[in-house]
């Protein structure tokens, strides 16, 4: 048939096993596999023929893999072959049978057609009678809040009515329209005006309850309204007006009312009218009642008596003032479940008051521009405000920078007579606005910037001299020699000064501190460098190290030495001591700190030591020069010698002096002394050795060249026996005459009190007299 030849056709391109002989006729059957081929694989969802191949390929041979794979692929040929052929008349007699299909379709559509009518008709209907139920329901809202919105308008009608019979009834109390009390000759005793003030301010503290009830339900009956119809009702409007009115008429007599209880001390009133206050959430008038009334008139008049000289004066009279007249009032807002803490009197009414008056008489008070001054009155406020926050109860023990480093940590502290009872209560304290703007006039970066101009400028023109100047003044550090130190140490101590610290600026004064190390280390480490370049690219200040001795460079040493003791002893103590205030974890990262600035000056002092001693090597190295001489001194016809060359007696001569000298035994200790001595006889003992060993390489050269050019020019074989082995060369007396200048040298040394042979250098140029050939 034609797909079996077509199948045919295509699988003839694959190999085919051949046919088995009768002897393996009863063997496997021809489409067998072996037992490592599970062709039931293929169909299965996971299957992956790369996975498939790399994993039996590990064990099978590609050539066998790829034999049963085309065999397997030519099984399932022959199988699908065999499904054609099977159900072939079927599949041909298929297109036969389909016979006006098309009517068929249109007969079985006609139902569906009828039901989805009829469902669209029904969702219809029940959409329609769903859109009536939601407007049903919309407009039963819409009534209920109206009906709300009704209730409100009612009660608010009801409100402002109670309100304004309220407001009616307080003129029958005794006071007149300035606040002050009325007594009549009815009522002479002083119990009767308390008690009509007390049933004043209980009024009004009830009308101001109703108040705030007013304003409650106005505000949602009018958002109601706006929801609901989109525009404001005439009702409400007028309703407004009245409450406007009737809010003007309560905010005058409650004020009132308020006046006579300061004016009378009457904490019952205060209680009542704070209450009122605090209902109607008019918090802020009652600050300014009581900061234009009571605070205002004495600031400004205790202010504008006082000179700048006397701002210590003007604190004291304030907080005299406080303690009498404000204390009774900041204790009612302060009480305890009273609902009062939303007042600030603190804050926005002595505050403000003191603040305005400062800005107005004494505008020149926040000036930094006169830092002793600026200082002063900075501390003064600080003070004040430590007053005010009574956080501390008697600091006459402590000193000013100490307390207010105390005042200024917002550590947990145990609070006392004061005005803010809580730590709470401080942290509301200095987040009102006013207290943020009155430490704003402070301005203590310009302040730092004017203390940095002033005490770095010192000490750079110190370190700018070109001269190597001794202080004269040995009263500020009696210890230190040099001016530039001591500029350093008098800089370092302004920086924790108490009339130059400002505590909340300690970071930039510690790291000012350290910049003066730095500078001074680099002043130091300058010069040295200036001295080896012998002049060239100096920088200023730097100029003395050129020609500078080495009791120059004693002097620096001395004085490291000092400022390093000063460093790691007293100076960081009193540095702690400033920041006790701080927790442990910040005093013990400033001392590491402080130590680390030292270990700067500790690394300075042994290039110190280090050029002190070049500058001794170099005195001593000239008398060296005198071994370019030895070869003329010593000809072919003179004799061994015997004594040491004159060199070698004052080879040493400037180490001597200079540790024999007054300076060194002064200002340097004995172990300074011993480091120097044996580094400085080390590094002569290495220059003589390579200078000797070099001329001695020298003159064995010239030697075989000489002997070289006589043999040449000898024409004799006899000639050369003439020369005798046992003569003495020019070379071997070089040698003995280094020997005796290096046991003359080794003598020297004696006199130091060293052994030689613990030099290690000095053992080499002894081995020259046995290598010299």
């Amino acid at each position: 048939m034609f797909i079996s030849s077509s199948i045919s056709v295509i699988t003839s391109g694959f190999p085919h096993r051949a046919p088995r002989s009768a002897s393996v006729f009863f063997s496997d059957p021809y489409d067998s596999h072996p037992l490592w081929f599970k062709p039931s694989f293929f169909p299965s969802p996971g299957f992956d023929s790369e996975s498939f191949i790399s994993e039996l390929r590990t064990f099978v041979a590609f050539d066998t893999l790829r034999y049963e794979l085309r065999s397997h692929l030519a099984s399932l040929n022959r199988e699908l072959v065999d499904l054609i052929n099977r159900d072939y008349a079927d599949f041909v007699n298929l297109s036969a049978k389909l016979v006006d299909i098309d009517s068929t379709v249109v007969r079985m559509r006609a139902p569906h057609l009828d039901l989805r009518e009829k469902i669209n008709g029904f969702r219809g209907s029940v959409e329609d009678a769903i859109s009536g139920v939601r407007s049903e329901l919309r407009q039963r809202s819409n009534a209920a809040d109206a009906g709300e919105v009704l209730e409100l308008l009612l009660d608010a009608f009801h409100g402002v009515s109670k309100v304004e019979k309220l407001i009616k009834v307080l003129p029958s109390t005794p006071f007149d329209s300035m606040g002050r009390s009325c007594m009549s000759d009815e009522n002479p005793k002083q119990q009767d005006g308390t008690a009509m003030r007390e049933t004043q301010s209980t009024l009004l503290e009830r009308i101001a309850c109703e108040m705030n009830r007013l304003k409650f339900y106005m505000a949602h009956a009018q958002v109601s309204i706006v929801h609901l119809l989109h525009h404001n009702l005439p009702f409400i409007e007028k309703m407004e007006k009245r409450i406007q009115s009737a809010s003007v008429l309560l905010d005058a007599s409650l004020g009132h009312c308020f006046i006579d209880g300061l004016n009378n001390s009457d904490t019952s009133v205060l209680y009542n009218c704070l209450r009122a206050y605090a209902a109607t959430n008019n918090t802020k008038n009652a600050e300014e009642i009581f900061h234009t009334t009571i605070v205002a008139p004495f600031t400004h008049k205790i202010i504008a008596r006082e000179t700048s000289a006397g701002a210590a004066g003007t604190s004291g009279d304030i907080k005299h003032f406080i303690a009498k007249d404000c204390k009774m009032l900041l204790e009612v807002s302060s009480t305890e479940k009273s609902g009062l803490h939303v007042f600030n009197f603190l804050a926005n009414s002595i505050l403000k008051e003191v603040l305005s008056a400062i800005q107005k008489v004494k505008p020149g008070a926040f000036s930094p521009g006169r830092p002793t001054e600026f200082l002063k009155n900075y501390k003064a406020s600080l003070d004040f405000l430590a007053y005010l926050e009574g956080r501390v109860t008697d600091l006459t023990s402590f000193s000013e920078l100490d307390r207010m480093a105390y005042q200024l940590s917002h550590v947990t502290c145990a609070f006392c007579e004061g005005y803010c009872p809580s730590s709470s209560a401080v942290t509301n304290f200095r987040a009102e606005a006013i207290y943020v703007e009155f430490m704003k006039q402070w301005n203590v970066g310009v302040y730092f910037s004017l203390r940095f101009q002033e005490i770095a400028g010192s000490l750079d023109s110190a370190l700018t001299s070109a001269s190597l100047d001794s202080d004269s003044d040995k009263k500020s550090s009696p210890n230190l020699i040099i001016r530039q130190s001591v500029t350093l140490l008098e800089c370092l101590r302004s920086c924790w000064k108490e009339d130059i610290l400002v505590f909340c600026a300690a970071d930039k004064f510690l790291r000012l501190t350290f910049q003066h190390l730095s500078r001074y280390c680099n002043w130091v480490l300058s010069a040295v460098n200036a001295r080896k370049s012998n002049g060239g690219s100096l920088s200023p200040g730097c100029e003395w190290a050129v020609s500078a001795t080495a009791e120059d460079f004693v002097y620096v040493i001395h004085d490291v030495n000092c400022l390093l003791s000063e460093v790691r002893g007293d100076y960081v103590e009193h540095i702690s001591h400033y920041l006790s205030p701080c927790s442990s974890e910040v005093l013990d990262m400033v001392r590491k700190s402080m130590l680390q600035g030292a270990e700067s000056l500790q690394n300075v002092l042994a290039l110190l030591n280090k050029t002190i001693i070049e500058v001794i090597v170099d005195k001593s190295v000239e008398h060296l020069r005198q071994l370019k001489g030895i070869t003329t001194t010593l000809m072919m016809n003179k004799p061994l010698p015997v004594r040491h060359s004159p060199y070698a007696v004052g080879l040493l001569r400037p180490l001597k002096a200079f540790l024999e000298g007054d300076k060194v035994t002064h200002y340097l200790t004995h172990e300074t002394r011993e480091e120097l001595l044996l580094c400085t006889l080390t590094e002569i003992t290495k220059q003589y050795y390579e200078l000797a060993a070099k001329h001695v390489s020298e003159e064995k050269i010239k030697e075989t060249l000489l002997q070289k050019h006589r043999q040449n020019a000898q024409k004799r074989a006899s000639a050369a026996s003439c020369v005798s082995d046992h003569n003495e060369t020019g070379t071997d007396k070089m040698c003995m005459q280094l020997f005796l200048d290096l046991q003359e040298y080794g003598r020297n040394i004696s006199v130091f009190g060293l052994n030689p042979e613990d030099i290690p250098s000095y053992c080499s140029p002894l081995a020259m007299r046995y290598t010299c050939g």
